[in-house]
């Protein structure tokens, strides 16, 4: 627990972990793991069709699904994470479903 002297009121207490955020020099994890994902799907974009995980990133599921929601592929969670940080598409088509 980590606390600091409240400048207004002069009173001890507990910071956030906003605060915490905000004091450390450290990226944020889910930002970092975001940005590799999608530069990994820029890679797997260039390497061209034939290549067997260019077929898993934009493969579709063969077979029956379970019933619920419908889950989530590499490629759809690469696409939110792109509009997520502005960058609708930037250029990628994977088998023109970008």
């Amino acid at each position: 627990m980590v606390t600091k002297r409240d400048e207004v009121t002069g009173e001890w207490r507990k910071l956030r972990n906003e605060e915490l955020n905000d004091m450390s020099f450290a990226p944020n994890i889910l930002w970092v793991m975001k940005w590799r994902t999608m530069r990994w799907a820029g890679q797997v974009a260039r390497m061209g069709e034939r290549r067997d995980v260019y077929r898993v990133l934009v493969g579709k599921p063969v077979g029956e699904r379970p019933l619920g929601r419908r889950r989530h592929r590499w490629e759809d969670n690469i696409k939110m994470d792109l509009q997520e940080v502005g960058c609708g598409g930037c250029g990628l088509d994977l088998a023109g479903s970008w």
